[in-house]
């Protein structure tokens, strides 16, 4: 593992306990983010990208097992990490922004008592154990304020005073990022943040998300499903399919030469990519009873015999990493 990855994720492999079985959500996933790096991580609904997301912040539902694999965090890993420790960890080191910014908001308190209360349990780094309750309270309301003015959230010490239905879905979206960037995080999860925006404000969300990694040098871990998202933010991206990791590398590589079948019918789905729209047959499979080999074999238009038979190994094409049989030596001509 590079000593220089904020976050590097290696073969981490998760199953659940139900009532019909044992469910397979991550299959030896890896992923690698660089500090000032946006990381995509694309794919269709029911990849395991949100089970991702999770599992770094060591939040999984208490049924689901960590079969194997590490979690990185700056070379330490989080899966060894007790409980206490974690909660050190969440919220200071590691920032989080939800996916809807109508439900993660408390309606019944104001918003300076919620995000407030984010610097009262973590702190600043560098802020002594023992502290003026009074003097650190007045400093972290001048952070808060420095964060929302940062986030473009108008007149920000009123905002403080306000309740979460006093402001439109993007207000509250960029108030949910100055909470992120609360205890200056040197990594940022972000779980689907504009899909219950309009793409306007989108947009905006987006271009600020951009500018303030890069003012504070934060890396990020962005989830999505769409590319013209991933395009518009992420440095580098990595596919998604039924809980594997099917394609890694730079943005603008995969967009223009993507390489597995999964990622290049993804970019036929996306109107900004394709004149003539095209679906993807049949559905993503589920964790239950997943497909042998490769997951995406009864999906795939170019699928091969040994397909079904074992994963396919991960194999380096130029700056990208693929798992497809297509680019193994073994492969027919």
């Amino acid at each position: 593992m590079n000593a220089a990855y904020v976050l590097s994720v290696r073969d981490l492999q998760i199953s659940a306990r139900t009532d019909e079985g044992e469910a397979r959500i991550l299959d030896h996933v890896n992923v690698d983010v660089l500090p000032g790096q946006i990381v995509g991580i694309a794919g269709e609904s029911g990849c395991g990208k949100s089970t991702l997301i999770r599992a770094i912040l060591r939040v999984l539902p208490r049924r689901t097992r960590i079969e194997r694999g590490e979690i990185l965090f700056k070379g330490r890993n989080l899966l060894s990490l007790s409980a206490r420790e974690m909660q050190r960890i969440r919220g200071r080191a590691i920032g989080f922004i939800p996916q809807d910014p109508y439900l993660a908001l408390n309606p019944v308190f104001k918003v300076g008592t919620q995000l407030m209360e984010i610097l009262r349990w973590h702190g600043l780094p560098g802020e002594a154990a023992r502290r003026s309750e009074g003097g650190t309270r007045a400093q972290h309301r001048e952070r808060l304020v420095e964060l929302l003015r940062a986030a473009q959230v108008a007149d920000p010490e009123d905002a403080l005073e306000r309740y979460p239905h006093q402001f439109s879905g993007g207000q509250r979206q960029r108030i949910l990022i100055a909470g992120a960037l609360a205890c200056r995080p040197e990594l940022i999860l972000a779980d689907e943040p504009t899909t219950a925006l309009d793409v306007t404000t989108q947009l905006q969300i987006l271009k600020l998300l951009k500018d303030l990694a890069e003012q504070f040098r934060i890396a990020m871990l962005f989830v999505t499903h769409d590319f013209g998202v991933i395009a518009q933010l992420c440095h580098k991206v990595s596919v998604m399919y039924a809980g594997q990791s099917v394609e890694t590398g730079g943005t603008r590589a995969i967009i223009d030469r993507p390489l597995h079948p999964y990622t290049q019918l993804l970019m036929r789905c996306h109107p900004d990519r394709s004149t003539d729209l095209e679906g993807i047959p049949g559905q993503v499979p589920s964790p239950l009873r997943p497909p042998s080999g490769c997951r995406f074999h009864p999906r795939c238009p170019q699928a091969l015999p040994q397909c079904s038979l074992s994963r396919p190994a991960t194999i380096r094409r130029a700056a990208q990493e693929v798992a497809c049989v297509l680019y193994s030596e073994h492969a027919p001509a």
